[in-house]
C-alpha cells in the first residue's frame, strides 16, 4: 500500500479512511472470497463496482461490509492511478460531457490525455484563426493568461483527477483557478465573473456511483458547442491512439495542488454570489433580501436533500442556514457511494424530504432534491411533487407576472407544453431546441427562463448552464412573494391555462451509435397523417418533429418522443397528455414502439 499512500498524498493531499496498514489483509480476503468479481493482479478483468453494490445492500441490511467496501475502493483507486490501458469505451463528448466507468474509462492517464487534447485545441488558435469565434480568444497566449477554472464533484477520486487536470493545464502555461469540490453552476459562474477561457469539471452529473466524468464549459460559462467538443474528441482519440501501449507523456509531475505553478485555490461560491448580485436588475432576485425575510418567518420550513453531493458544501451559505432555523439538510454527509442509490432528482429520492415535511406543522413548505454536481433540482411542498416540466412554467409565469420581466421562454423539445400555453397567453415567443442546455445558446440574454425536462434551469442574467441554486432561490422567492406553496401556485396556473401531465422514462440498451440509430429509424414510418394505436384507439399523427429523435404530436395535442441518450447507453422516451390516464397509456405505447424497433431484444 506504500505506492497507494504516496499517490494519495501527492494527488489528493487527503488521507482517506481506508488507507490503513491492515487493508492489505482485507484485500487478500477479497481475492479469495469473491473470485467471480476480483481477479488478482488483473484489475482490467475485475468488476469492483458490481461487488461494491452487492456489499452496500449487505451493509444496509446488517451494518457490516464497510471494511470490505473500503478495501474495494482502495483497489479502484489503484486502478485509476496506475492503469496504462486505453479507455474501454472510446472518448466521446455527449450532450453534457464525457462519462465513463472509474478505473476502466476514467483514469489518471485518460483524464490527462483529454486535458492535453484541450490544450492542443487552444494552441491551434495560433495557426487556425477560425477557432477564435468558437473559443473567444485570438491567440493561445491570451487564453492562457485569462486562465481556466478546474473543479470536481463529490465522486470517488475527484481530487486526484482534478489535480491531474490542473497539472496538465498549468504545465502548458495556463493560469489555473482551482475550486476543489464544487458544483457545475458555481463553476460556470466563476468562468463568467473571472472572465476565464473555460472550465473543467470532473463530474458525470447524476450517473450512478461507478461513473466518473469530464465537463468542459466554454468562455461564456455554458456547455461547449458541438464543433468544440468534436474537436476535443478528435484530439483526445488521436493522443490515446498515439500513446496506446506506451507510457503517457501527458501525465503531469506529481505534487500537491498548492505546489503547482500557476495554480491558485479559490472560493468558487463567492463568484456565484457576485454574479447573482450583479444581475439583480435583470432577473429581479435578491438573495440577501430573501434570506432576511426568511429569518423573520415562523411559518416556513425548507428541507434540502443533497444526496451526499457537492451541494452539501454550499447550501448552508446559500440559504443562510446558521441564521435561519427553518433550513434543514438531509443526506449532507460525504459519501461517494450515495448510500447505494442512483443520485438523481427523482420521486424515489424525494421520499425522505416528503417524510420530513410531513412532520412539520408550518403552512409553508419547500422541499428539494439536488443531484451530485448541483445542476439539477426537483421540488415538492410535501403534498405535490413539482418536476422541471411544471417548475419551469411556474418560474416563467412568476418572473413575467410578479417581477414584471419580459422575454421569451426557452425549453427543450422534450418538455411539457404548459410553458407554451403560458407564453402564448403573454404574447411571447417560444424557443424549443433539441435536448441539451448548449442548444439554448442562440437565445441567451433574450430568454427569461431556460429549462429542460431533466430538472435543469437557468434564467435571464444568470449562467448559460443549468444551476440548481438559482432554481432554489427562485422557488424561495415564489413562496415568499405569493404567500402560497408551490403546489397551490401550480393549481392556480393550471386553472387559468389548463393541466398538462408529462411523463418520461429510460431503457438500457446494448446497442450504441449507428447501430442504435438504425434500429430507431424504423420509427420513421410514423409520419404526419399516419396513425398509432394508444390504449386501444387510433390516434392520428398531426405533426412529426425530428429536431431531436422522433416526436409524434397527435391530433388531440398529446405526444410521444423517443431519442437515444447522449450520455448513457439508454433510449429515453417522453410523453404528455391532458389527463393522467392518458399519460399512462402513452408510456405503455412508447415502450411498445421501442419493442417493435428491436432495440430491447
Amino acid at each position: 500500500m506504500l505506492v497507494l499512500c504516496w499517490a494519495l498524498r501527492v494527488f489528493e493531499n487527503t488521507e482517506l479512511e481506508f488507507v490503513k496498514g491492515d487493508n492489505m489483509t482485507a484485500e487478500e480476503s477479497l481475492f479469495s472470497k469473491y473470485p467471480e468479481y476480483i481477479h488478482k493482479d488483473n484489475s482490467a478483468e475485475s468488476d469492483y463496482f458490481s461487488l461494491i453494490r452487492k456489499l452496500l445492500v449487505s451493509q444496509r441490511e446488517s451494518g457490516e461490509s464497510a471494511t470490505e467496501i473500503d478495501a474495494l475502493y482502495a483497489l479502484v483507486e489503484r486502478e485509476i492511478l496506475s492503469s496504462d490501458l486505453d479507455p474501454v469505451r472510446p472518448v466521446s463528448f455527449g450532450t453534457s460531457g464525457w462519462r465513463g466507468v472509474l478505473g476502466k474509462d476514467i483514469t489518471l492517464r485518460s483524464v490527462a490525455q483529454v486535458t492535453r487534447a484541450i490544450v492542443e485545441m487552444y494552441e491551434a488558435l495560433d495557426t487556425d484563426p477560425s477557432l477564435a469565434s468558437l473559443l473567444g480568444f485570438t491567440t493561445s497566449a491570451a487564453a492562457k493568461k485569462a486562465g481556466c477554472i478546474v473543479g470536481h464533484d463529490n465522486r470517488f477520486a475527484g481530487p486526484i483527477l482534478g489535480n491531474a487536470a490542473a497539472g496538465v493545464l498549468s504545465e502548458a502555461g495556463f493560469k489555473v483557478f482551482y475550486a476543489g469540490e464544487s458544483t457545475t453552476g458555481v463553476l460556470s459562474a466563476a468562468v463568467m465573473v473571472r472572465q476565464c477561457a473555460f472550465s473543467v469539471n470532473l463530474t458525470p452529473s447524476h450517473n450512478p456511483l461507478e461513473y466518473g466524468g469530464y465537463k468542459f464549459n466554454a468562455f461564456d460559462g455554458g456547455p461547449a458547442e458541438k464543433s468544440i467538443t468534436e474537436r476535443i474528441t478528435t484530439n483526445a482519440r488521436r493522443i490515446i491512439d498515439r500513446e496506446s501501449g506506451k507510457k503517457s507523456s501527458c501525465i503531469p509531475p506529481t505534487m500537491q495542488i498548492e505546489q503547482r505553478e500557476n495554480v491558485s485555490v479559490f472560493d468558487s461560491f463567492s463568484c456565484w454570489d457576485t454574479l447573482v448580485c450583479d444581475n439583480e436588475g435583470r432577473h429581479g432576485l435578491n438573495r440577501q433580501t430573501l434570506l432576511a425575510a426568511c429569518s423573520e418567518r415562523s411559518d416556513l420550513v425548507i428541507a434540502i436533500d443533497c444526496v451526499h453531493g457537492a451541494s452539501r458544501l454550499h447550501i448552508r451559505r446559500l440559504l443562510g442556514a446558521r441564521e435561519n432555523p427553518c433550513v434543514h439538510l438531509l443526506r449532507d454527509s460525504a459519501d461517494v457511494t450515495f448510500g447505494g442509490v442512483s443520485p438523481e432528482p427523482s420521486s424515489k429520492n424525494m421520499q425522505g424530504v416528503i417524510r420530513f415535511l410531513a412532520s412539520q406543522d408550518t403552512p409553508l413548505k419547500i422541499g428539494a432534491v439536488i443531484d451530485p454536481d448541483g445542476d439539477r433540482i426537483r421540488f415538492t411542498d410535501g403534498s405535490v411533487e413539482i418536476n422541471m416540466n411544471q417548475f419551469g412554467a411556474l418560474a416563467y409565469h412568476f418572473l413575467h407576472t410578479h417581477k414584471k420581466k419580459k422575454g421569451l421562454v426557452a425549453k427543450t423539445v422534450a418538455t411539457s407544453n404548459l410553458a407554451n400555453e403560458i407564453a402564448a397567453g403573454f404574447g411571447e415567443e417560444i424557443f424549443e431546441p433539441a435536448v441539451g442546455f448548449k442548444n439554448f445558446k442562440p437565445v441567451i440574454g433574450r430568454a427569461l427562463v431556460l429549462f429542460e425536462e431533466s430538472d435543469g434551469i437557468s434564467i435571464l442574467g444568470h449562467t448559460p448552464e443549468k444551476d440548481a441554486y438559482i432554481g432554489l432561490i427562485l422557488a424561495l422567492d415564489m413562496v415568499l412573494t405569493t404567500g402560497i406553496n408551490l403546489g397551490d401556485y401550480q393549481r392556480l396556473i393550471e386553472k387559468e391555462f389548463g393541466a398538462y401531465y408529462p411523463g418520461r422514462g429510460g431503457i438500457a440498451v446494448s446497442l450504441q451509435g449507428p447501430a442504435l440509430r438504425d434500429k430507431l429509424s424504423l420509427l420513421d414510418r410514423y409520419v404526419a397523417g399516419s396513425s398509432v394505436e394508444v390504449g386501444g384507439r387510433e390516434k392520428t399523427v398531426l405533426e412529426l418533429i425530428t429536431v431531436d429523435g422522433h416526436k409524434m404530436v397527435f391530433d388531440d395535442g398529446s405526444w410521444i418522443m423517443i431519442r437515444p441518450s447522449g450520455t448513457e447507453p439508454k433510449v429515453r422516451f417522453y410523453v404528455e397528455s391532458r389527463t393522467r390516464e392518458g399519460t399512462d397509456l402513452l408510456v405503455d405505447t412508447a415502450k411498445r414502439l421501442l419493442q417493435e424497433t428491436g432495440v430491447l431484444s
